[in-house]
């Protein structure tokens, strides 16, 4: 064997080694790069569930206050509703008492009176006359205040016991309390 025999021999297993070396690194940075799409592929996916589970917990708590606004807004409403009722119903009052004048004070005079009681009028009260005359004030012994009570329509009643606002204000709020939940379920 000659010098150029060793020569190319040499070279023929450097290039033997040099070439399995390329294969198994070849091969190597395939694994790594499988393992790095594997790994890519599994985080994208975890990030995608996390963001779907993100968007679905958001998108429910946007609903939630989207139905609690407009369950409030219904509510305004229906509240609005029973104020213009119990507006119309004060109206009301105010009419009938005008057209039954002193035979509608003394209904009221004989559910809320007591004996002894000082009967103060409304700023607009009419017919003071007329309702002294009532047999009522004499039954129960009643008398009439000069001063008259800042009040919307009706009477104040002072007693010796307890005072009773008998305003036609006060008879309303007093039926609103007592009647709002039947009136509110009867109509929605």
């Amino acid at each position: 064997m000659g010098k150029q025999d060793i020569i190319d021999r040499i070279l023929s297993d450097a290039q033997a080694e040099g070439d399995e070396i390329i294969k198994t690194a070849q091969a190597k940075a395939a694994r790594i790069l499988a393992d790095a799409d594997a790994f890519a592929k599994n985080e994208t996916a975890e990030t995608e569930q996390e963001c779907k589970a993100f968007a679905k917990d958001l998108t429910e708590k946007k609903l939630a206050a989207a139905r609690l606004e407009c369950a409030k807004i219904a509510l305004a409403e229906k509240r609005k509703v029973l104020d213009y009722i119990y507006a119309v119903a004060l109206a009301r009052l105010k009419t009938r008492a005008k057209e039954e004048g002193a035979a509608f004070y003394a209904k009221l005079l004989e559910l809320y009176a007591e004996d002894g009681d000082v009967v103060y009028f409304s700023e607009d009260f009419d017919i003071a006359d007329s309702v002294a005359m009532l047999p009522v004030f004499q039954k129960k012994n009643l008398q009439v205040a000069k001063e008259r009570a800042k009040i919307d329509g009706g009477m104040m009643l002072v007693g010796k016991k307890a005072d009773k606002d008998v305003s036609f204000a006060a008879l309303i709020q007093r039926d609103k309390e007592a009647h709002l939940a039947e009136i509110a379920a009867e109509i929605f």
